[in-house]
């Protein structure tokens, strides 16, 4: 998810230089705010921002399977040095804002967590808002999810060490989906990799009102997100919106949840981390203090997040292993 507009106060000493330098970047530029585009036009916008770090894969599969709303486009990564034995597998969803963002946009974080956890990654290319609102990501999410214990076998897949991950709003349907999953009694989903999750549709937290401007993700880009994937008419309380607002969090698999420290969603990342602690459930909670939202996807420019990647593809590795 991205913002480019211009910073209304001064940026914190506490921001990583090279973050810092990014902001400057972008304010000097002073592009049109996503909340003031047409979806079709800020889906462009991301995929010419998409990260340039370069990394080299075993192999790459793009497939098709079928889904709730017709075929929805795979993309599967085989590490590098993979061996012929089945590894276990993440299912990534992307982020941005449930609205923007594709296979192509989350390609070399993919092919990182592939090489750096040792699993094989399947990305999920699911539809996006408005012109298929909430519950339609879900639903293709949880179809890939299924499709891999089903069908994952025959790509060289152990589907008895499945996880699932997300950046932003992919991190939204990873957490979901895990609720889903648990709802519906499968598939078996051994661990959730969250990476800075929208997991409430308030915009009022104290992390909202203290980067709500300037700091690559706005209040008034999320609050268009939301709006365009809820629709006028939707429940944005609904824990299928909201997974912060669950019920009963007990029984979901482990969980690494990441959040940066100059993000409007650290507090909800951070909220839903307390919950699944307070339910029993295994998280491991990670602020990465001098980062900003989408850091996972800017390698090239900010080295320190090529760090903070991999310790949380470590963790895949682990928890799958």
């Amino acid at each position: 998810m991205t913002q480019t507009t211009t910073p209304t106060t001064t940026l914190p000493a506490t921001l990583d230089p090279q973050v810092r330098t990014l902001l400057e970047m972008l304010a000097q530029a002073d592009g049109t705010p996503i909340s003031d585009m047409a979806p079709t036009d800020a889906r462009a916008m991301y995929l010419a921002m998409k990260d340039a770090y370069e990394v080299s894969i075993g192999k790459v599969e793009d497939l098709t399977i079928p889904g709730p709303g017709g075929e929805i486009a795979l993309r599967l990564y085989t590490p590098v040095a993979a061996g012929g034995g089945a590894l276990p597998a993440l299912v990534f969803f992307h982020g941005g804002g449930w609205v923007i963002g594709d296979l192509d946009t989350h390609d070399a974080l993919c092919r990182t967590l592939a090489n750096e956890s040792g699993c094989k990654v399947v990305a999920v290319d699911y539809r996006l808002a408005p012109e298929h609102r909430c519950p339609a990501a879900v639903e293709d999410a949880y179809a890939a999810i299924c499709w891999v214990e089903k069908a994952g076998a025959s790509h060289g897949i152990d589907v008895n060490a499945i996880g699932v991950a997300g950046d932003s709003a992919g991190g939204n349907l990873a957490a979901v989906v895990c609720q889903m999953a648990k709802a519906k009694k499968g598939p078996d989903i051994r661990h959730q990799l969250l990476i800075y999750p929208v997991t409430d549709t308030k915009t009022d937290t104290p992390s909202y009102q203290a980067f709500g401007e300037g700091f690559f993700l706005e209040k008034r880009t999320m609050e268009w997100f939301i709006d365009h994937y809820v629709g006028p008419d939707g429940d944005r309380a609904d824990p299928v919106v909201a997974p912060l607002n669950a019920e009963n969090l007990k029984g979901l698999p482990p969980a690494y949840v990441v959040t940066a420290g100059h993000d409007v969603l650290k507090d909800e990342g951070a909220a839903y981390a307390r919950r699944l602690e307070e339910a029993g459930v295994d998280v491991t909670y990670v602020e990465c203090a001098g980062m900003i939202h989408g850091f996972f996807n800017i390698k090239a420019m900010v080295e320190a997040a090529r760090g903070d990647v991999a310790r949380a593809a470590k963790a895949v590795a682990e928890a799958l292993a």
